[in-house]
């Protein structure tokens, strides 16, 4: 394992084909923006037999193809690359090259079915509820689970609720949902436990587009309320 001077992140292997680059532990959206930044300033670097960057919570995955190495060059070379890119990066935590996305989303009745048991369960009405989930910014930490489905957060302490206990089988897609401080987002018909407040009628992944993700990691949202007709009307359009 190599460490930078200031400790500001470690690089290990993982594998004889991934760097994990660590920022810090936990959900934090500090570590997050940082692993966005560091995120961007490795594609930007475009290093060679790098395939993939993958940001996380708080760690950014470099996967590399051996063979598509320089000659004579080794893993040791390229975390070298990697330290020098990160050293001369600016992995400022409040600086974030990510986008503001305005999010519809139609809360409760049949698009937010688990919202009265947030509700009780936060000691907030539903309306309360709703405009907590969308009083400050969202940060996109991450993808993960299914093709453009973001992690997002994070929130109130009041929002820190476990997981339901008997996941469903099957969530529509759009559906916007909370536990442990954090939303997801399902881009398609999915199985999953956490709590189902409401519904999005932007579709989060669409091959035919580009990108095909309309969040990515770095981006933040800011849920915005939309009654049930508006959804219907978007939906159809």
């Amino acid at each position: 394992m190599a460490k930078q001077e200031e400790s500001r992140w470690s690089i290990s292997a993982h594998g004889d084909r991934c760097l994990v680059v660590r920022f810090g532990t936990g959900i934090d959206v500090d570590i997050g923006r940082q692993c966005g930044a560091a995120a961007a300033a490795l594609r930007e670097a475009g290093i060679q037999g790098v395939s993939d960057i993958v940001p996380t919570f708080n760690t950014v995955s470099v996967h590399y193809l051996p063979g598509h190495f320089p000659a004579h060059s080794t893993v040791q070379h390229l975390q070298l690359e990697v330290e020098r890119v990160l050293g001369a990066a600016k992995l400022d935590a409040a600086h974030t090259g990510g986008r503001l996305v305005e999010l519809p989303v139609c809360y409760g009745g049949e698009y937010g079915p688990d919202l009265p048991d947030v509700s009780k369960r936060t000691g907030l009405s539903p309306q309360e509820v709703i405009e907590l989930h969308g009083r400050e910014r969202a940060y996109v930490f991450m993808l993960g689970f299914a093709p453009g489905a973001p992690f997002l957060g994070v929130h109130d302490e009041r929002f820190a609720l476990p997981r339901r206990p008997t996941p469903r089988t099957s969530i529509p897609a759009g559906s916007v949902a909370i536990a442990n401080r954090q939303t997801v987002i399902y881009p398609n018909d999915l199985p999953g436990g956490w709590h189902i407040i409401g519904r999005t009628p932007l579709p989060l992944f669409d091959p035919s587009r580009e990108p095909a993700t309309l969040l990515q990691p770095g981006d933040s949202v800011r849920f915005v309320p939309i009654p049930a007709d508006s959804f219907k009307n978007w939906s159809s359009k």
